[in-house]
């Protein structure tokens, strides 16, 4: 035998990729990939250095800290995550629910407010890596994607509404709901500051502009230099045109969050919201490229990779962050080979950062709300969002509910509420599985079964046995659905043997096998029998284990359907219920 050692790491090395899952990926690491990754994380490096400082505006910290995110969180994303190709950081959506969170207990941009600003963060972290060691990555498949696309719509359109002020020139309280936002904008409609206006719109155009016609240029960057050279020129001092200010260059400085239990009662529940949007965020565009390159990915080691990016991240001064759709879409198609062009990234920011810090005291507030414009425009996904109006009436009802919710409500209850409809209409459709009633076509070899209600081959049915196919699991929620269709059959059309087609059931729980029991028992004393052909061996071993096998009586259980019928026939018979029947639905029939 071939000795194959090489091919597979030792035990002791399994164990180590447990804890550093980078050591799995390492060894690809060569020139070649090293190249493309170099090259990768500099494209990625100059489009997230207007996005990180337009996302701090959002979030309502120092434009630094959106930059600070994008330093730490994609390197310890991509060193404990699964994905190969998602970048970490920053992001629109989780931008402006930290500024919901923390906006409630603290002026934004003030000492306590990135005070706070850090504590949710190192909360979600926390969240997003006990959900991870306890397993649960399973979890986001339970939650409809059209919740993501439908608060992110939301936010698109208070992100908007957040920046018009900065875009006209007029003053807005901080703080203000959505309706009073455009209340206040609308009775200053007269006090438009040109001169602002005119420097947003030509960042925005300019934006768009490159974007359609040179999409292999960093079109934010672009637009913010051509709207700060367009201020310059016509800034006399009296134009009332407000300036971002310089960013301090340098590293993330480390930092402490706050840690009092007063603090942490408070900001809990927000970074709640927090993990929750990030992790569903992270995975879902984490699968998406995946399905590109063919790479698998562990939902619970993602998880992982996001609680410590968080974690890590809130003692280097980072805010809550997750996976960035736009910037790991770019930096699968600019050819990055393995986590190693995250990193890369990070680094070029560092070294961008300590070259252009100094001429961020140039930027107009304005040209940064025409970019914020662009970033809200880009977040509504009008062919997702169609594709949804056009499919699936309960998942519009979820996106039409989550979309109004995150404009008048809390934006945590948002998600939450869009979370729960789409648990409910789950459950809902799951409570209520496909009941098939099938019948042997004697024409076909074996007796085949088929649908009765089929229109190319009506069939007869046994006047005593009736054969059903139960095409979902059996739990809690379908059991009462399940059992008043047995109780029907039984009652109604008077027929005691009722045989269930398993091969459609992928789970039964303890309830599910209680009521299947109690049916069982209620059949027999009836004088018929309730019987399972074709379970599933998985679920015929956890069915046993509830002791309902034993309980039904192990000579109802069949593993074929052919063995079924040819055993229930010579019952029927012995019970003298063949006796003048004429429809011989069975080939046994024939043989009476």
């Amino acid at each position: 035998m071939a000795d194959r050692t090489h091919k597979f790491p030792s035990e002791w090395l399994n164990k180590l990729i447990v804890v550093f899952p980078f050591l799995a990926w390492l060894p690809l690491v060569n020139a070649k990939t090293l190249k493309a990754d170099m090259f990768a994380g500099i494209t990625g490096a100059v489009i997230v250095l207007p996005q990180g400082v337009a996302f701090a505006f959002i979030a309502g910290l120092p434009a630094q800290y959106g930059l600070y995110t994008a330093m730490i969180t994609p390197i310890i994303a991509a060193l404990f995550g699964s994905s190969r190709h998602l970048i970490s950081g920053p992001t629109t959506a989780i931008s402006i629910v930290v500024f919901s969170a923390v906006s409630g207990h603290a002026q934004p941009g003030t000492p306590e407010f990135i005070s706070l600003a850090l504590t949710l963060t190192f909360l979600a972290g926390v969240y997003q890596l006990a959900f991870g060691l306890a397993r649960l990555g399973v979890l986001v498949n339970f939650v409809s994607h059209t919740v993501v696309i439908g608060f992110t719509a939301g936010a698109a359109i208070l992100i908007a509404t957040s920046q018009t002020k900065n875009v006209l020139g007029v003053h807005v309280p901080k703080g203000e709901s959505f309706i009073h936002t455009w209340q206040d904008i609308f009775l200053q409609l007269d006090q438009i500051n040109y001169d602002v206006l005119a420097i947003a719109a030509l960042t925005l155009m300019t934006a768009l502009l490159v974007k359609k016609f040179a999409k292999a240029i960093p079109n934010l960057l672009i637009a913010l230099v051509v709207g700060s050279l367009f201020a310059w020129y016509i800034n006399d001092g009296t134009k009332g045109i407000d300036l971002v200010g310089e960013i301090p260059a340098g590293l993330p400085p480390f930092s402490i969050p706050n840690f009092s239990f007063t603090t942490i009662k408070a900001i809990a529940p927000d970074a709640f919201a927090v993990a929750l949007l990030g992790l569903i965020e992270a995975v879902s565009i984490s699968r998406a490229i995946a399905s590109k390159s063919h790479q698998r990915i562990d939902g619970n080691q993602e998880f992982i990779g996001q609680g410590l990016s968080n974690i890590v991240g809130s003692f280097f001064s980072s805010y809550a962050g997750s996976g960035s759709f736009t910037r790991s879409g770019l930096n699968y198609e600019s050819g990055a080979q393995t986590p190693m062009s995250a990193i890369f990234s990070a680094g070029f920011l560092v070294l961008i950062l300590l070259l252009v810090a100094p001429l961020t005291a140039y930027l107009p507030i304005a040209a940064m709300g025409g970019v914020i414009m662009m970033v809200a425009y880009n977040l509504i996904d009008r062919n997702k969002i169609k594709h949804v109006f056009d499919s699936s009436p309960s998942e519009t009802v979820i996106l039409i509910a989550t979309f109004l919710a995150t404009l008048f409500l809390e934006l945590e209850f948002a998600i939450y509420l869009g979370v729960i409809l789409s648990l409910l209409f789950f459950l809902g459709r799951t409570s209520v599985p496909e009941i098939a009633t099938l019948a042997p076509d004697i024409d076909t070899r074996y007796n085949k079964l088929i649908l009765t209600d089929t229109d190319s081959k009506p069939l007869e049915e046994c006047p005593h046995l009736k054969i059903i196919r139960i095409d979902m699991s059996v739990y809690f929620g379908s059991l009462n659905y399940i059992q008043s269709k047995i109780y029907k059959i039984s009652e109604h059309e008077n027929r005691k043997h009722i045989v269930v087609v398993s091969d459609g059931i992928n789970f039964i729980d303890l309830a599910g096998a209680e009521m299947l029991c109690e049916e069982a028992d209620r059949l027999e004393e009836e004088g018929g029998g309730l019987y399972f052909t074709g379970l599933k061996p998985a679920v015929y071993q956890s069915f046993g284990r509830t002791h309902a096998i034993k309980h039904i009586g192990n000579n109802h259980f069949f593993d074929e359907k052919r063995a079924t019928f040819k055993t229930l026939h010579r019952l029927l018979r012995k019970q003298g219920k063949c006796e003048g029947c004429t429809l011989k639905v069975f080939a046994e029939c024939k043989e009476d």
